[in-house]
C-alpha cells in the first residue's frame, strides 16, 4: 500500500530519478515494507501556479515542495512521524532549498477502502492488518 506524491515546481531529470528511487527504499525501510509494494510519483506543477507566502513562485524563484503519504491505517504514530521526516530530508538533500518551505503529510487509509488488484487490503492482507494491531502497530 505505501504511495506517495511529490509535488514539485522545480526538479532536474536526476532529482526526479533520485526521489523515485530513494524515496521509495526510505518509504519500504520506515514501514518494514517489501519495495515491490511501494508507488512513488512525481508530478509537475508550473511555478505559475503555486503560491508561497502569498506570492506566485514564478516570480520569487522560491520551491514549494509538497508531498502526501499514503499508508493503511494502523500503523504506530512514530512510523507516521519517521516517514514524515524522511521524506522531507530526502527533498532538502536532492532539491536543495529551505527546509522550512517543505509541507507534507501522511493520510491514513483504511484497508476496507483500499484495492490492491480489486480486492480491498483488509481481505488479502488481513493476517498483516491483524498482526500489526496485535503489536500495537
Amino acid at each position: 500500500m505505501p504511495v506517495a506524491h511529490f509535488y514539485l515546481t522545480s526538479c532536474t531529470e536526476e532529482q526526479q530519478r533520485r526521489l523515485l528511487e530513494e524515496g521509495s527504499v526510505r518509504y519500504a525501510a520506515v514501514l518494514g515494507s517489501p519495495l515491490d509494494r511501494v508507488r512513488i510519483f512525481v508530478h509537475h506543477i508550473p511555478p505559475s501556479d503555486v503560491a508561497v507566502a502569498g506570492k506566485v513562485v514564478a516570480d520569487t524563484g522560491w520551491h514549494a515542495p509538497y508531498f502526501t503519504a499514503l499508508m493503511l491505517r494502523g500503523r504506530p504514530l512514530e512510523q507516521r512521524h519517521r516517514l514524515l521526516g524522511e521524506l522531507t530530508d530526502l527533498l532538502t538533500e536532492v532539491l536543495g532549498g529551505d527546509r522550512s518551505r517543505i509541507r507534507g503529510m501522511v493520510v491514513e487509509v483504511d484497508p476496507d477502502g483500499w484495492g490492491i488488484g480489486g480486492v480491498p487490503a483488509s481481505v488479502i492482507r488481513a493476517d498483516e492488518i491483524a498482526a500489526r494491531a496485535a503489536a500495537g502497530q
